[in-house]
């Protein structure tokens, strides 16, 4: 199956927070890794055109990429846009709305730790009309897969009304906190009217691959010249669609029982 990388990135900036560095890269190296991408000959696509060959319409062009972002870092409106513009590329952004400035006067307590610089709901609006395609990231953050149903659906169902109400206009796409997702949570995922919805595994996608389960690769500080240049060959990563691993049950098990006890697996600190 021909491998599709589905690039995820949170924040690009030279000075980021601490607690998000890890998963942060420069805007120089960010540039680097564009550059890498147009000369290995991939053409980077809307999302919406993986999920409509996974949905069983037109097959991709060859050597297909997408763009994704996480999260809702104001450093996507200063630094990231005006790249996308003046190479004319398409990327997703994923917003945790409840993280977003300016609408109820600051950003939810505990979403994200103090000092994160986030978007604010105006700057969203500027990124909507640039052709940005705004997806929805939940309203604070959880671990959705430690969650009873009806927080699920709080996150999942809220986080699409806001955004559909500040908008204007239907949104499609939706990115799993942390990745975490599980079979009953991707059903209030499909419910709530997500028609696409993307977690992390590490890999690459497909056309076969599940559109409520899209694999990324996860761009991160640490992630070198050489093993970005085998993504954009197909190398160094397995193509989806696979199993499940017990190691990933045995995580979400532990997670869940840490949940119940009332002491939480911190996934962000």
């Amino acid at each position: 199956m021909t491998a599709v990388p589905v690039f995820l990135y949170h924040s690009v900036s030279s000075d980021p927070p601490s607690w998000i560095a890890p998963f942060t890269v420069s805007p120089r190296v960010f540039a680097e890794q564009l550059e890498t991408i147009a000369d290995s000959g991939l053409r980077l696509v809307p999302l919406r055109r993986l999920v409509a060959a996974q949905r069983g319409g037109p097959p991709l062009p060859a050597r297909s990429a997408v763009l994704t972002f996480d999260d809702g870092f104001a450093d996507f409106h200063s630094t990231v846009l005006p790249l996308l513009v003046r190479l004319g590329l398409p990327a997703t952004l994923y917003v945790t709305t409840g993280a977003l400035r300016g609408r109820a006067g600051a950003p939810a307590d505990g979403v994200f730790p103090p000092g994160s610089r986030m978007l604010s709901w105006r700057q969203l609006v500027a990124l909507d009309s640039s052709g940005v395609e705004i997806g929805g990231h939940t309203r604070t953050h959880p671990q959705l897969d430690t969650l009873p149903a009806h927080r699920v659906w709080d996150e999942v169902a809220g986080c699409a009304g806001e955004l559909e109400d500040f908008l204007g206009h239907p949104v499609d796409s939706f990115a799993y906190p942390h990745g975490y997702s599980s079979p009953a949570v991707r059903d209030q995922v499909r419910a709530a009217g997500w028609t696409s919805a993307t977690a992390v595994r590490d890999a690459f996608s497909s056309a076969g691959d599940d559109p409520l389960r899209i694999a990324r690769l996860m761009v991160r500080a640490d992630t070198d010249r050489d093993r970005f240049r085998q993504w954009t060959i197909g190398a160094a990563a397995p193509v989806a669609p696979f199993p499940e691993g017990a190691r990933t049950k045995g995580w979400r098990a532990y997670r869940r029982m840490r949940a119940r006890l009332n002491l939480p697996y911190r996934a962000v600190s």
